[in-house]
């Protein structure tokens, strides 16, 4: 079993990777990987001008049990967005006065769909 949990922790590392790589190609800045807290965990943070952008990173190699995108469910969501608030006052931001967003990368049989605002 541990091999199995070695091998998922690394094709998500590589998958976060890609989707970093990508979003730098769209003008974006990288400011974060993997921000852990009690609340959850923020795979990116990335910088659009003057906006945070809180990043979600999901990967299925196949689309036979559904497309990434479908594993952001309403659950995953609200523990993403407590690590956002987590993030945001360790940060010394005020949540409502700073430009943020939530953002999904979904890889999909290899294809890389970006969602934005979500």
């Amino acid at each position: 079993m541990a091999i199995k949990q070695q091998l998922a922790s690394l094709i998500g590392q590589s998958a976060e990777q890609q989707a970093c790589r990508y979003l730098k190609q769209q003008g974006l800045r990288h400011r974060q990987s993997n921000y852990r807290c009690k609340a959850g965990e923020i795979d990116l943070v990335m910088q659009d001008g003057q906006e945070l952008v809180f990043v979600e990173v999901k990967f299925r190699r196949k689309a036979d049990f559904g497309y990434a995108q479908e594993y952001f469910d309403r659950h995953k969501r609200r523990k993403f967005e407590r690590a956002v608030q987590h993030y945001l006052q360790s940060h010394g931001l005020n949540p409502d006065t700073s430009a943020f967003r939530i953002d999904l990368v979904a890889i999909t049989n290899n294809n890389l769909e970006w969602i934005t605002h979500i």
